[in-house]
């Protein structure tokens, strides 16, 4: 697939996976080749809280975050269909998981270790990397999440060299091909 896929988005496609991942940088891809708008669900959040995902981590703690968390994606699923990007943790609530699945589309971009680590290692924008080993702590959220994430309803594998463009062409071809996610026909 290399053109903008035909047909209009039915619904909104909720991208999920590990912090680096792609969410972010795949999902704006990807809301331009659908002609949606891309929402962030941790900006959605920072921009209410006027602090940084770190600073709600830090002052109010996970548990309070991860409310709020599932108030935005809740308000954000009942807009228009867009693609949304969420934090790495939102798809491990069975919350966030109903309310995905009950108004769009979850997408799991998977991604090996190696290549996650590659992203996030010199980031310190990841309060759940604050320890004395993040890359062990990585493998061990993943090892964590990784079964959860397998419940989305789309996977989407990223390859070796597969660049932000290419990979979301291929979140596209895979929505193309599940059933009441882009309409076909006159608009």
């Amino acid at each position: 697939m290399t053109n903008k896929p035909e047909g209009k988005l039915s619904k909104s496609v909720v991208l999920v996976g590990m912090m680096g991942c792609g969410k972010t940088s795949v999902g704006q891809s990807l809301s331009q080749l659908l002609d949606v708008p891309f929402l962030d669900s941790d900006e959605a959040i920072e921009k209410a809280a006027q602090m940084s995902v770190s600073e709600i981590f830090a002052r109010d703690g996970e548990p309070f975050f991860r409310a709020r968390e599932t108030e935005v994606l809740e308000r954000l699923l009942q807009g228009p269909p867009a693609v949304i990007s969420t934090g790495g943790g939102a798809f491990l609530s069975q919350r966030n998981r109903a309310l995905i699945a009950r108004s769009g589309v979850s997408v799991w971009l998977k991604a090996d270790l190696a290549l996650l680590w590659s992203r996030v290692r010199h980031r310190t924008t990841r309060p759940l990397l604050r320890t004395a080993d993040p890359k062990a702590t990585l493998a061990e959220l993943q090892a964590q999440r990784e079964p959860v994430y397998a419940q989305a309803q789309i996977c989407v594998e990223a390859e070796p060299g597969l660049n932000i463009r290419p990979m979301a062409l291929k979140v596209a071809a895979a929505l193309a091909k599940a059933p009441d996610v882009i309409e076909c026909g006159r608009d």
